[in-house]
């Protein structure tokens, strides 16, 4: 093999090697498996508790529609933000904290951080991270990439930013265009359990439009079937998983 080719050779067989490096903690991404394996980062806390989690947000189109219906079942949440979207509506991140809600981080743009280089997964994540804490005024304690796909870079810059990385044991695939109120409940509750933490999202910016209307209107189902089972309902920094 003449020096040019074999210098192509392992430059391709490097490559390969740094995106399978970058690209590992994907696996992480199979639910049934995480939560076997990585009770933590699958989101499970403290017996008795569920973690609601909304991602997506603020979102001044939807955002204060569910700060209202949480105020109502006197819930508190966790709201995975966005960097981009906060830059956009500051004063809805700022209302989120001050009804006694948290935020936590979700990237600064939605999207998949092993399509990106591990440099720009970085920058994404200080850049969220940064904007979040300078809104509101406090640093966020938890972190969850967009889509839940983990990689070696978001992980190793969340450590760095002390932020604990939290995926989910039940979501209501509320994204969906054909998503309605029951359809979101049956979904959540083939896996709601004590201990557990539920996906929902408070905005449709990465959703089809106008799906957020069927995950606010699953909330008081799921309230009920909350109260029935004894579970109370509440964010990640009650739920007993260490930041």
């Amino acid at each position: 093999m003449r020096s040019s080719a074999r210098l192509a050779a392992l430059a391709g067989v490097s490559a390969t090697a740094a995106y399978v490096a970058h690209a590992a903690p994907v696996l992480a991404s199979n639910r049934p498996l995480r939560t076997h394996l990585l009770p933590r980062l699958a989101g499970i806390g403290r017996a008795g508790h569920v973690a609601l989690t909304f991602d997506d947000g603020p979102d001044p189109a939807s955002t204060p529609a569910f700060l209202t219906e949480l105020d109502r079942l006197g819930w508190k949440a966790t709201f995975f933000m966005l960097g981009s979207m906060t830059r956009r509506a500051p004063g809805l991140a700022k209302e989120v904290v001050a009804a006694g809600h948290e935020v936590a981080v979700h990237g600064d743009e939605h999207r998949y951080e092993i399509a990106r280089s591990p440099w720009a997964v970085a920058d994404d994540v200080h850049r969220a991270f940064a904007t979040l804490a300078e809104t509101t005024g406090s640093a966020p304690r938890f972190s969850r990439p967009p889509y839940g796909v983990l990689s070696t870079a978001g992980l190793m810059t969340a450590r760095r930013l002390a932020l604990a990385p939290v995926l989910w044991t039940a979501w209501g695939r509320d994204w969906r265009s054909d998503a309605t109120p029951e359809s979101v409940m049956v979904d959540l509750a083939r896996d709601l359990r004590s201990g557990g933490t539920v996906l929902l999202h408070d905005s449709d910016c990465t959703s089809a439009p106008g799906s957020w209307r069927a995950t606010l209107g699953a909330l008081p189902l799921l309230a009920e079937q909350c109260a029935a089972a004894g579970l109370e309902v509440g964010p990640l920094a009650d739920h007993g998983i260490a930041a």
